[in-house]
């Protein structure tokens, strides 16, 4: 309907962050989302067919982007994360494939009726799954830490394999069905890949060492390492054909584990970019996909396929490849499940459709029809049931959003002691073992160490805590806190405690623009705040109800009183703010700082005046 290149281009990023933020909204996940709204505009309405108006674009455009996704994806794949999962990663990325490899190509022969040679490439192929995929849903679905880190690395590392293996499967069908293919093609393909890999880990570690030694300034290490990303796929992938995807993680791979310090900030710049290319690029995909693709998928016999690769394979896979391991049966049961394909899959296959079709074998006709329902299947079955599966199982974080409270003092003590009382996930942080000794003595959780470690990563588990509250003696050391977690949790659930009030004026506006939220009144700094605790304020904890409402709780509070937060319904903490707008309603309990003899007071003069 819509010729014109840039509106197809406006329209497709468009509808991938829409696609994003109303999933965001609806608690559904994303790639269902995009996935639907491309289908609308694409073979369903006819406003946009991405493949023809891109041209000789869209191919290039895909494999660039799913180059940077999968660097992105390698880029968090640090050994240190799994030093206690190595073994039932290396079986499920080796064994586990292996075993995949085999029972989805002999799923693809006998139950989709593709030919040998068909069904073993394209077996291949289908043992990934891919960060495209799993990292939405491992954000949307709160896993605990070990199930989490186990889909995430097989994810990402299976994801180049897969199309190795499904190479590696092409080039035997033509080493023995082509009389001018002989042994030294075969060679050529390990050498290739044998160069991507080296490409890769040598780009990464010449980059690695020129941010280390500041060759290149701060304003240019992304630019330039999105060229250097670039330049490692196109090379690798001249040299032979999908070899690209091998290269950039090797790349990303070997700068993760560099350590280098800059790493994490172009990180959270590379993940913003490959949440707009995962949606721009699974858009490009469904709206380009043909009404007679989208019959095709019922027939009977890619039905079958599809819930045999669900609920045979996957399962069987994990389950033979972590004999031996000390993962738990609902760890296996879980990763068991959950298996979603992706762009790799959808890009890949349309490939491996042509040069089989070309070599001879009709049947690999049926591939893109194969894939799409294999990937749509995946995405909506794992996308939709990962969130209870995991429950179910005890191995999602489910206790409502968390609150990390860092500084151990007599006001953190009391609140974070408050919030465990009232059953919200909270966590005291401080570097110094005293400051934490009251809080442990009171069942109260503890992390010693310091927040801003990059150990504290790989020790802390963040996943359950939607929330920071600095609250040290240091106020350059709240903002550096809530600064350096911005981008990850948000400044809106970052709070920390009012500045000291002898500060310099010039540093006054700095509170606007560094740091968290301030919380409660100006006056309430931390010494305030302590003086109040060590002076017997306690805190007090009220339910909101249809007759007791929060207008009247406002009229029985001491002005001295300080409204500390709610806690909602949903088990929701907000701290109170300055600019506080939370709506108060029945059922929320709300908590302040109160003066004991005061409540003593109160009660002595309510009881006088019923005598």
């Amino acid at each position: 309907m819509f010729n014109s290149l840039l509106f197809t281009a406006m329209l497709v990023i468009f509808l991938g962050i829409l696609s994003q933020w109303l999933s965001w909204r609806i608690r559904l996940p994303a790639i269902v989302v995009m996935s639907v709204a491309g289908i609308i505009v694409g073979p369903v309405l006819g406003f946009i067919n991405p493949e023809q108006e891109f041209g000789d674009l869209y191919g290039p455009i895909i494999s660039m982007a799913v180059a940077i996704i999968l660097f992105e994806g390698s880029l968090q794949l640090d050994f240190r994360e799994i030093k206690d999962l190595g073994k039932p990663v290396f079986r499920i990325v080796t064994f586990g494939a292996l075993i995949a490899w085999i029972l989805g190509s002999l799923t693809a022969h006998y139950i989709a009726g593709l030919s040998l040679p068909v069904a073993f490439v394209i077996g291949g192929l289908f043992i990934v799954t891919g960060p495209t995929v799993i990292l939405p849903l491992l954000r949307q679905a709160k896993l605990k830490p070990r199930p989490a880190k186990i889909l995430k690395w097989e994810g990402i590392i299976v994801d180049p394999f897969g199309v190795l293996v499904a190479l590696f499967a092409f080039q035997i069908i033509q080493y023995f069905i082509e009389e001018s293919f002989t042994l030294i093609n075969l060679l050529l393909f390990f050498g290739a890949a044998a160069f991507a890999t080296v490409l890769g880990w040598g780009l990464g570690k010449g980059m690695g060492t020129m941010f280390e030694k500041g060759y290149i300034p701060e304003f240019l290490k992304s630019p330039v390492l999105f060229a250097v990303v670039l330049l490692c796929f196109s090379v690798a992938d001249e040299v032979m054909h999908e070899t690209g995807l091998l290269s950039v993680t090797a790349m990303g791979m070997t700068m993760a584990n560099m350590h280098i310090s800059s790493i994490g900030d172009m990180r959270h710049f590379k993940e913003n970019i490959s949440v707009l290319l995962i949606s721009t690029i699974f858009i490009m995909l469904t709206a380009s996909l043909q009404v007679e693709t989208l019959l095709e998928i019922f027939n009977p016999a890619i039905i079958g396929y599809v819930l045999l690769m669900l609920f045979v394979v996957r399962p069987l896979s994990i389950w033979l490849s972590t004999i031996g391991t000390d993962l738990s049966i609902q760890e296996r049961l879980l990763v068991g499940w959950i298996a979603p394909r992706g762009i790799v899959a959808l890009t890949v296959s349309g490939y491996f459709a042509s040069v089989l079709l070309e070599t001879g074998f009709e049947d690999a006709e049926i591939l893109t029809a194969l894939t799409f329902a294999l990937v749509f299947a995946t995405v909506c079955a794992h996308g939709f049931s990962i969130g209870f599966v995991a429950r179910k199982l005890k191995l999602s974080n489910d206790d409502g959003p968390g609150v990390i409270v860092v500084g151990g003092n007599a006001f953190t003590r009391g609140l974070a002691e408050a919030l465990h009382e009232m059953k919200v996930p909270v966590m005291l942080v401080d570097s110094t073992w005293r400051n934490l000794s009251a809080a442990r003595q009171r069942g109260v959780p503890t992390f010693h160490g310091e927040i801003l470690s990059e150990q504290t990563e790989y020790s802390l588990d963040m996943t359950p805590y939607e929330s920071i509250i600095a609250a040290t003696q240091l106020d350059s050391y709240n903002a550096l806190v809530c600064s350096t977690f911005t981008p990850s949790i948000g400044r809106k659930h970052l709070f920390q405690v009012s500045m000291e009030q002898n500060h310099d004026a010039d540093l006054a506006g700095l509170k606007y623009t560094v740091g968290g939220r301030i919380l409660f009144r100006e006056e309430a700094t931390l010494q305030e705040l302590n003086r109040r605790v060590e002076s017997g304020h306690v805190f007090r904890k009220t339910q909101i109800t249809e007759q007791y409402t929060y207008e009247k709780y406002k009229e029985d509070i001491s002005e001295d009183d300080l409204l500390i937060g709610v806690l909602n319904k949903s088990g929701h903490f907000e701290p109170f703010v300055k600019d506080w707008d939370v709506a108060i309603n029945a059922g929320d309990t709300l908590i302040r700082l109160s003066s004991a003899s005061k409540d003593v007071e109160k009660v002595k003069q309510k009881l006088n005046g019923e005598k």
